[in-house]
């Protein structure tokens, strides 16, 4: 095992066993480099791992500090509903539906979502509650036309099953953007920030496979739950 590999692994292990609880901070630099006889270069690729992982953040003139023992993947590949991306945590997740309304379309909607002006749209404000903490707002707004018979039940469950088995319409792809944001109104409101004045927002348009948008989402993340990752290829 390489030295990078070697730092990282026994890092990781110990904040996954909890012997590094939240909030510690990691061994210096300087102290891993004697530890390990390693380079500089070859601790800090081990700690960026770490960081990249959503297991540590570095703190500018503190150090670095341990952050969750389970980070969640979010993938960036691929349309997958919440409850098929987290299907193994089992009773361990909780979704709450704070808000379930019918407005039409209108304001900055407009700039997101592809229909007349006026367009009836159902939002749903879902809090998702992983291991008891809030963890993700979801605002999701649908084409009530298109995506006709939502409800409170339903949205408690998974709206992506019920659009294609019960209304049997194909998913095709969405277009995503993610951004780091200052915590709104709805995020102090619903998630459990802990003093994090900022929030990962995934921004979705999603598209049925005969072209038209059904649907504009943005789901809200605290920042110490979290990390996203992807497959590149040259």
């Amino acid at each position: 095992m390489s030295k990078y590999n070697q730092i990282y692994t026994d890092l990781l292990a110990s904040i996954t066993t909890e012997r590094l609880q939240r909030g510690t901070r990691l061994p210096s630099e300087t102290e891993l480099m004697d530890a390990y006889q390693a380079s500089r270069g070859t601790v800090r690729r081990a700690i960026e791992q770490l960081q990249e992982r959503g297991f540590a953040q570095k703190i500018h003139g503190k150090g670095t500090f341990v952050l969750s023992p389970n980070p969640i993947e979010f993938q960036l590949g691929g349309i997958v509903s919440f409850h098929e991306t987290h299907a193994d945590l089992g009773d361990d997740v909780r979704t709450e539906v704070v808000e379930f309304t019918q407005i039409p379309l209108e304001g900055s909607l407009l700039q997101h979502i592809e229909a007349e002006p006026g367009t009836l749209i159902t939002r749903i404000k879902r809090v998702r509650r992983i291991g008891g903490k809030r963890v993700i707002l979801d605002i999701n707004h649908f084409i009530a036309d298109l995506i006709p018979g939502l409800d409170r039940n339903i949205a408690e469950q998974s709206i992506y099953a019920f659009i294609e088995q019960t209304l049997q319409l194909q998913i095709s792809y969405a277009q995503r953007t993610i951004e780091a944001l200052p915590r709104g109104k709805d995020d102090q409101t619903h998630l459990d920030l802990e003093g994090q004045s900022h929030v990962i927002v995934v921004s979705n348009q999603t598209f049925l496979q005969d072209g038209r948008q059904f649907e504009y989402t943005e789901s809200r993340h605290t920042l110490d739950k979290f990390y996203f990752s992807d497959i590149a290829r040259r």
